[in-house]
């Protein structure tokens, strides 16, 4: 792995292709969410106990954009990166890379924002990016401002 992307890998299944044989548009999303729910496994424990009490990540918007088609069984190494930091949202692109004996392929590139909120349901209001996760973020993107408890 590169110290600059936080990476997914994944074999492509049948159930996530569509009649022609080439993957459902939908599954690039769904990947884009299992790539950040694994960074936060992975990489800031502390974040997913903090999203059992009160700590909310809302997606604001997602995209994708498509280069190649891929299909049932290719290797795809899904890369996430930070791109934006703010106070209380976060910006993250997606690299969809093709990975075969013949090297690396970009099959498309998304991007995902994000707020952080806390609260109850009927009173969620944005928070700041907690420690925590602005720590973890750190090696995968240049920040537009100086994470919280850094000097700058």
């Amino acid at each position: 792995m590169s110290d600059d992307y936080f990476e997914y890998r994944h074999t492509v299944g049948f159930e996530e292709t569509n009649l022609v044989g080439n993957v459902y548009y939908v599954n690039y999303l769904r990947w884009q969410g299992r790539c950040r729910e694994l960074f936060l496994k992975q990489k800031a424990p502390d974040v997913l106990a903090d999203l059992q009490d009160d700590l909310k990540l809302f997606t604001l918007k997602v995209d994708c954009e498509f280069f190649a088609e891929i299909t049932a069984f290719d290797d795809v190494a899904i890369r996430m990166r930070l791109s934006e930091f703010g106070q209380t949202q976060l910006e993250f692109t997606f690299d969809y890379v093709k990975v075969g004996e013949g090297g690396e392929t970009l099959v498309a590139r998304g991007r995902q924002r994000v707020a952080c909120m806390r609260g109850p349901n009927t009173d969620t209001v944005p928070s700041p990016v907690p420690q925590a996760l602005a720590r973890a973020l750190e090696p995968y993107g240049a920040p537009s401002r100086t994470l919280p408890g850094r000097a700058a």
